[in-house]
């Protein structure tokens, strides 16, 4: 059975968690199929948005611990598959977008914070809880130090605690929280901006996210005056302009059904 669904309507493609037995533990299984699904996702054109979300009380409950522990490399078993998903995610040109509507603790946490935004349930509970199975929150701290205050993050991967879904959002590991008859209508105003953005534009300013930070100022305005000329000079910034001063939806603009602009 597959342990993730995928669906693709109006240039949103969703992937749902559906391993509710074993809380949609990361498994080979689950970690391959998801690759799988941005391989599919980026060699579509008709792919703008991928929004991940889950079925179930648990969106992620990170490590599957019985297949660890089943291993007789438990060292070797799936660090680079785990670590290969988040990057793909960080690097892909495409918008992610969490739907967190269930609980989050260890590399379920470093999942959600992956994602390019988020909004989770008010009723999920975050933790990283890796300390009190003797481990630590090791690859997941790539992703999730980068939005957190260093007292956060000591605090929370020293106590193993759980934590309600608006201290997450305080920490910076997402971006907002809304209730169970709001989420969805908070999912749909993230993708209806993201709709309206100009593919090559979205994935440029997704690279700034992840390239700048990494620079000395002198190297970052270097790049980044290179790639604001590129864009500047494409047909896509002019199309975009000239849609502007024309007062009209630039080419590629999409909407939801039923969203009025």
């Amino acid at each position: 059975m597959a342990l993730i669904d995928t669906t693709l309507a109006h240039g949103v493609m969703t992937l749902t968690l559906r391993d509710e037995e074993r809380r949609n533990a990361l498994s080979r299984q689950l970690l391959s199929e998801f690759v799988d699904a941005i391989d599919f996702a980026e060699n579509d054109s008709d792919v703008r948005v991928v929004v991940l979300t889950n079925e179930g009380r648990v969106f992620c409950a990170g490590a599957n611990l019985a297949e660890r522990s089943s291993s007789r490399s438990p060292t070797e078993l799936r660090t680079i598959e785990l670590s290969e998903l988040f990057q793909r995610i960080r690097y892909s040109p495409l918008p992610f977008v969490g739907r967190i509507n269930g609980h989050c603790v260890a590399g379920g946490v470093g999942l959600s914070a992956v994602m390019d935004i988020s909004v989770a349930v008010d009723t999920a509970l975050f933790g990283f809880t890796e300390v009190r199975i003797g481990v630590a929150p090791s690859m997941i701290s790539v992703v999730c130090l980068p939005k957190m205050r260093l007292a956060d993050a000591n605090a929370a991967f020293l106590r193993g605690n759980r934590f309600p879904a608006t201290e997450a959002a305080r920490m910076g590991l997402i971006n907002q929280v809304a209730t169970s008859e709001t989420i969805d209508v908070e999912i749909a105003a993230i993708v209806n901006d993201l709709l309206a953005g100009e593919p090559h534009a979205i994935a440029a300013a997704k690279r700034l996210t992840v390239t700048v930070p990494s620079l000395t100022i002198d190297e970052a305005f270097a790049w980044t005056t290179e790639l604001s000329a590129s864009l500047f000079a494409s047909d896509q910034a002019r199309e975009g302009i000239s849609a502007f001063l024309e007062k009209r939806p630039a080419a590629w603009v999409q909407r939801l059904p039923g969203e009025s602009s």
